[in-house]
């Protein structure tokens, strides 16, 4: 036992002895990976992934488990705010594994390290290693999906504006692909907008919208109907001829909707008609 406790404390005083060293010797060992200044700003991180490295051979796991997890979300935010890969910080984890795991294996040979407590000691630094990799893995998932799902959130609310045009009319232009989602966002928006606009007339311009399916058309004439419930009138510009040819194609019976060319001659109409 003595044995054991001596190994694993001659382990600790070596790396911490060559802490600074290992530190450094991260982006000495590549200098294409990432730039000086990153460089400073992992430092402290690695710093902290050597101590807990250190600890998992030398404390209980799920003591060692509780501090990983804080450096994983430190870790984590860093390299979101680097701008910087995942890889990034696996390779990290890897390039510590490896020389950690090479200074454990100089100790063992030289202090005559039983099979048993060799296999004890690396047992519970791999234990650590392989829980470093899949908590920097799963962090970064979690944290840069809700990322993008913010940002497409963000894009689908600028992407379907009501633009107030004169007092009682405004204008929605609709560019991209219509699904399922965003015709829900449209159906919210227009409902809304007209309401808290006070708006008569609503200009739903298509010169923006690649292609009209069944569904796009469904999805439009939803909306139109529903603004129609609460006092809106809506007309449709924008109207090409293949989405025309489309239309007919389709049997889209639009007898019930006022269509124009181009957002102009929409207005110029209603202007007319008023």
């Amino acid at each position: 036992m003595d044995t054991l406790v001596n190994f694993i404390s001659e382990i600790a005083d070596r790396v911490n002895n060559n802490k600074e060293l290992l530190v450094k010797q991260r982006f000495d060992s590549d200098l294409n990976l990432y730039s000086s200044e990153d460089d400073d700003d992992l430092q402290s991180w690695r710093e902290e992934l050597i101590d807990i490295f250190v600890k998992s051979i030398s404390i209980d796991l799920d003591e060692s488990y509780n501090y990983l997890t804080k450096w994983g979300e430190n870790g984590v935010s860093l390299l979101l705010e680097k701008d910087l890969p995942i890889e990034t910080g696996i390779e990290e984890v890897r390039f510590y594994r490896n020389i950690i795991g090479e200074i454990i294996k100089k100790e063992a040979i030289d202090k005559k390290i039983s099979i048993t407590d060799f296999y004890q000691v690396i047992s519970n630094f791999d234990s650590i290693v392989d829980r470093a990799v899949h908590l920097l893995s799963s962090s970064y998932s979690k944290i840069y999906h809700a990322r993008i799902s913010a940002a497409e959130i963000t894009a689908m609310e600028l992407s379907i504006p009501v633009i107030q045009i004169t007092e009682k009319m405004g204008v929605l232009p609709l560019v991209g692909d219509i699904d399922t989602r965003r015709s829900q966002e449209l159906m919210e928006k227009a409902l809304n907008s007209a309401v808290d606009l006070s708006l008569t007339h609503i200009f739903i311009d298509l010169s923006g919208v690649p292609i009209i399916d069944t569904m796009v058309a469904n999805h439009l004439f939803n909306v139109i109907e529903a603004l129609k419930l609460v006092g809106v009138k809506t007309i449709l510009s924008g109207i090409r001829p293949e989405i025309a040819q489309t239309m007919v194609a389709l049997g889209i019976n639009t007898k019930d909707v006022i269509t124009f060319s181009s957002l102009h001659k929409a207005f110029k109409y209603t202007q007319l008609s008023s």
